[in-house]
């Protein structure tokens, strides 16, 4: 089989052999698995290569694109700034960024930004990706929209401007932006590979991401009554990942680079009580701010019935029939990356690849690793 590198307890043998089958067969071109448990690293493997025509290997610093998996540290940095007092997510969010009230909005909480229930999922057309570009001007345009449903009662995924909302939020009360805060405060402190946007100098690690050939939802499940409209608001091809200006971008909906490993030790925070390497970012208290059901039902936008909490969504078996149920928050990027905090068995798991599947929500590869992962740890 493929060789793959890295770590792992010996009770994880048959994630990593999986992983080393699918490189085999050419279903991945190039991937890491991590798993951290109890705030301690049980896998952190890697293989295959980093670019389409397997010329490159992957290696132990290798980053990629992991498009949606950014959502999940957006939405940690606004937990970290309630865990400090310093933004309440039950509090309206022209509290903090006083334009957002126009036209219907003055009643939009933080929370909904952080759970895909403002009413602003897409940007008002005509509008090209390039306007998302100025992440302050974005946020500007957004502002001054009219919400496209009732905020708070129902999702419609925020697919490409949840950063922009959360961001401004960010900018508005820290002075920072949230490509600054989430590198200050979060991924520098922890020693996490991870930026949102992708700064010159790490050009040379990266492995481009390798574009899907179509795009498929789950069995059974149909766009939502606003999927034009926000998939549309503006439209992109997974190839504008590979440009300057989207690199160059802060985009924290859908643009940082990373790999599963800066993933797992952001997102163990979360499994962790709150504290990774003895850096405190949260208290029992805030995670369970988590697990406040913010909506369910079928999302506006993708169809499928989801159950989004405060940042991160709630297991749902219609729509994630390979996680147990419990006390479990995740998502996860196009193509297939995930992330999965799982605070009943105190584990984070990670996924992070250059070939993107062609599903909008998940892939047969992400799920085919979690449900062997989860044999292992139940065993």
């Amino acid at each position: 089989m493929a060789e793959i590198h890295g770590t792992y307890d010996d009770r994880f043998q048959p994630l990593v052999d999986e992983l080393a089958r699918r490189v085999d067969t050419g279903h991945e071109v190039g991937a890491s698995l991590a798993v951290v448990q109890e705030g301690r690293t049980v896998v952190d493997v890697w293989g295959g290569h980093a670019d389409a025509a397997r010329t490159t290997p992957w290696v132990e610093d290798t980053i990629t694109h992991v498009w949606s998996c950014t959502k999940t540290v957006t939405a940690l940095a606004a937990l970290v700034l309630h865990e400090r007092g310093l933004v309440d997510v039950y509090e309206k969010v022209s509290a903090y960024w006083p334009e957002f009230a126009a036209n219907g909005k003055a009643d939009v909480e933080v929370r909904h930004l952080l759970a895909h229930a403002s009413g602003v999922s897409g940007m008002d057309q005509p509008c090209t990706v390039e306007d998302l570009y100025d992440a302050q001007a974005a946020a500007a345009r957004f502002a001054a929209q009219a919400p496209w449903w009732e905020p708070g009662t129902a999702s419609g995924y925020h697919a490409i401007n949840y950063g922009h909302l959360v961001g401004e939020v960010v900018r508005r009360v820290t002075g920072q932006s949230l490509a600054e805060f989430v590198a200050a405060e979060i991924a520098g402190p922890l020693g996490a590979d991870f930026t949102i946007g992708l700064p010159r100098d790490a050009y040379p690690r990266v492995s481009p991401i390798i574009a899907p050939t179509g795009v498929e939802m789950p069995p059974g499940v149909q766009p939502g009554p606003l999927a034009m409209q926000t998939l549309g608001g503006p439209p992109l091809h997974a190839t504008v990942a590979l440009t300057d200006g989207w690199r160059a971008a802060e985009i924290g909906g859908a643009n940082g680079h990373g790999n599963a490993r800066s993933l797992a030790r952001i997102q163990s925070a979360i499994t962790n009580g709150g504290v990774v390497g003895g850096h405190k970012l949260l208290s029992p208290g805030t995670i369970d701010l988590i697990f406040d059901e913010q909506t369910s039902g079928p999302d506006l936008v993708l169809g499928a019935p989801l159950r989004w909490g405060i940042g991160y969504a709630l297991v749902d078996p219609a729509t994630q029939p390979y996680l147990p149920e419990g006390r479990i928050c995740h998502w996860g990027g196009w193509g297939g990356s995930y992330v999965v905090n799982d605070l009943d068995r105190q584990m984070t798991a990670t996924y992070a690849m250059n070939r993107m599947g062609n599903g909008l929500l998940g892939s047969h590869r992400g799920a085919g690793y979690l449900r062997t992962l989860y044999a292992c740890v139940d065993a």
